[in-house]
């Protein structure tokens, strides 16, 4: 047994190097699930043991509700620090990590394209922005969105997935809900749709503004959507709370939702209800 014995003695290898596989091939969802990443990606970052949707960007979406190609719109705004505010390091400091580290310029990002062969508007939240968080810039490229979908009379798909209002930003974070609310009802008087997509989590401000104002409000299953977070109303009412409480097949089955729909058939059923809405013939994701 010569060929078993070590012949070098004292060999240490840090564990990373052990690896048969790179790191990122894999995904183990919340109920043990393991799948690969390609499978994920092809099946829209939707686990196809178990349903559970991952978190993703608005790269991800755009792919997703766009046929090709789309026009970003605006994509260089990012917000000022004009309270000079200072937690635990600075606002700016804080902006320029972000961008940094996401490669994006804020918590938004805005596009025009076609989608299953006609023109829509879609607003996408970040959750990986400073947690998706409701600034000026939000509040300001979600009304541009609404000036493009009246400009083009072409609808409008706003998509969140937000911790609510930007604390750093004070007052001018909460002016964002009153903003927002007003250019929705622009969108409204003109009889443009307006689809609401609410993505996991959906909270705060943004669900108190916008993400709720939706000519219909949709959600994906398993999305967190509220106002406080759970751990919250629970510590103030101090009462034990209903199993799923704010989880998105809770709300819909108090109202609060129009439906559910899978990420694997969003883009035909928000194309569906357009057509129905606009008494346009309904279309097949065949394109």
């Amino acid at each position: 047994m010569a060929w078993f014995n070590r012949t070098n003695k004292g060999i240490k290898t840090a564990t990373k190097e052990k690896k048969d596989t790179p790191e990122g091939l894999w995904h183990k969802t919340p109920t043990g699930k393991i799948i690969d990443k390609e499978e994920l990606e092809l099946n829209s970052f939707v686990s196809p043991e178990d349903g559970f949707h991952l978190r993703i960007g608005s790269d991800e979406y755009f792919k997703i509700l766009f046929d090709n190609k789309f026009k970003e719109i605006d994509p260089n705004i990012s917000s000022k620090d004009p309270l000079k505010f200072l937690d635990n390091k600075p606002y700016k400091q804080r902006t320029k990590e972000a961008q940094k580290n996401t490669g994006l310029k804020d918590a938004i990002r805005i596009a025009v394209g076609k989608s299953m062969g006609k023109n829509v508007v879609i607003a996408c939240m970040d959750f990986r922005y400073i947690g998706g968080s409701m600034g000026s810039v939000v509040g300001e490229k979600i009304s541009r969105a609404v000036d493009q979908a009246i400009s083009k009379k072409i609808p409008l798909i706003i998509i969140s997935k937000s911790g609510g209002a930007r604390m750093m930003e004070g007052a001018i974070s909460l002016m964002q809900m009153a903003k927002t609310s007003a250019k929705i009802a622009q969108l409204s008087n003109q009889k443009i749709p307006y689809v609401s997509l609410c993505t996991d989590p959906t909270t705060g401000g943004t669900t108190a503004s916008f993400a709720m104002l939706g000519d219909i409000n949709i959600s994906e299953p398993g999305a967190l959507i509220g106002f406080a977070g759970p751990r919250v109303v629970k510590d103030t009412t101090g009462k034990d709370l209903p199993k799923g409480f704010q989880k998105s097949e809770f709300l819909l089955e108090h109202g609060f939702l129009d439906f559910i729909t899978p990420r694997t058939q969003l883009k035909e059923k928000i194309n569906l209800y357009f057509d129905l809405i606009l008494n346009n013939p309904v279309r097949t994701n065949n394109l």
